[in-house]
């Protein structure tokens, strides 16, 4: 289902400014014609130059939804729920004053979380349980993290990994405003992080989130600095960077566990390829999954590659299918120790 908004967050006129001042380089142009085609090329980046819809998730941690609701409802606040399965996701559909949706009591004291619907996506799709080991690999600001102790209810372990100290401050800071409590934060590299565990303590997740760090083309609709910053060289550089998180954190999933992979880029050298690597070097399954707005299959070729057939299983987020930024995430399951890479 498509997202709607009454508000015009970019007037016309500001958005061809806009359009002038940052245009998209010709080779991007080609890639994203070549992935969905011209028509749909252009209808995203037409897109890329308004705002996303505010939302929301609201803490069940801390307050219920019902009396979120009410809540929000005598600031004459009007909010829509976009998914009937996720109550918890609001889209805030009054137009806001500027700051004024993180300057509220009740974000303040954690009864919600300004947080994209695509940021959502993957914790609906891995679904953390009470009782779980859960890793978040590459945790800040907090939003995936804080979204997964809500739903394991402050129950079983979550262990929150981010490398940057300075964002460790941002990590912690929104896991106290919000009532987190059953969340370890460890500061180390991913690859680092995952490596130590397996030597040291042969310990297994039984689910582990990948949010890798990506070159970000999907997310223009907030930094149109990333027409300017594109660049398939840092685009091949963040598919070995991701390929080796993965990687490893496939090594510290126990038999049967399951991991998310997700990006907020569309190059299918840092998605699909990604997952080609995982199925041809260990012994894992990508699984169906289905998302509560549209998506589209992942990729199965691009340019002189052909991918494994189980990759068209992953999930494509465009953003002009569902009014968000752009997303991609994949579900696998492992099935066994067995790893290649150990082989060779």
């Amino acid at each position: 289902m498509a997202i709607k908004s009454d508000k015009k967050l970019v007037r016309k006129t500001n958005r061809e400014k806009l359009k002038e001042k940052y245009q998209p380089k010709p080779e991007f142009v080609e890639r994203v014609e070549k992935l969905i085609g011209k028509e749909e090329a252009e209808k995203f980046f037409e897109i890329s130059y308004t705002s996303t819809p505010n939302s929301i998730r609201c803490n069940t941690l801390k307050i219920s939804i019902e009396d979120l609701k009410e809540r929000l409802k005598k600031k004459g606040w009007k909010i829509s729920p976009p998914f009937k399965d996720f109550p918890e996701v609001f889209i805030i559909e009054s137009r806001l004053k500027p700051g004024e949706l993180g300057k509220t009591k009740e974000h303040l004291l954690g009864y919600y979380y300004v947080q994209d619907i695509s940021s959502m996506l993957s914790l609906f799709v891995l679904k953390p349980e009470k009782g779980d080991f859960f890793l978040d690999l590459c945790a800040s600001p907090g939003s995936k993290t804080t979204q997964a102790a809500a739903m394991m209810e402050n129950q079983g372990t979550i262990i929150a990994n981010e490398v940057s100290l300075g964002r460790i401050r941002i990590l912690n800071s929104n896991l106290e405003r919000c009532g987190v409590m059953n969340t370890i934060v460890t500061r180390c590299d991913g690859v680092g992080f995952c490596k130590r565990i397996e030597r040291k303590s042969r310990f297994k997740f039984d689910k582990i989130l990948v949010g890798a760090p990506c070159s970000g083309e999907g997310t223009l609709r907030k930094s149109l600095k990333t027409f300017q910053m594109w660049n398939k060289k840092v685009i091949q550089g963040m598919s070995k960077i991701q390929k080796r998180l993965a990687a490893e954190a496939l090594k510290v999933l126990k038999i049967n566990g399951e991991m998310v992979y997700s990006t907020c880029t569309l190059g299918p050298e840092e998605d699909e390829e990604v997952l080609d690597f995982l199925k041809k070097n260990f012994d894992i399954e990508i699984e169906k999954v289905s998302l509560p707005l549209k998506f589209r299959k992942g990729a199965c070729s691009w340019e002189d590659k052909d991918y494994d057939k189980e990759v068209e299983n992953a999930c494509r987020v465009w953003p002009q299918d569902n009014n968000t930024d752009g997303f991609f995430l994949a579900k696998i399951k492992k099935l066994s120790d067995k790893c290649l890479l150990e082989e060779k």
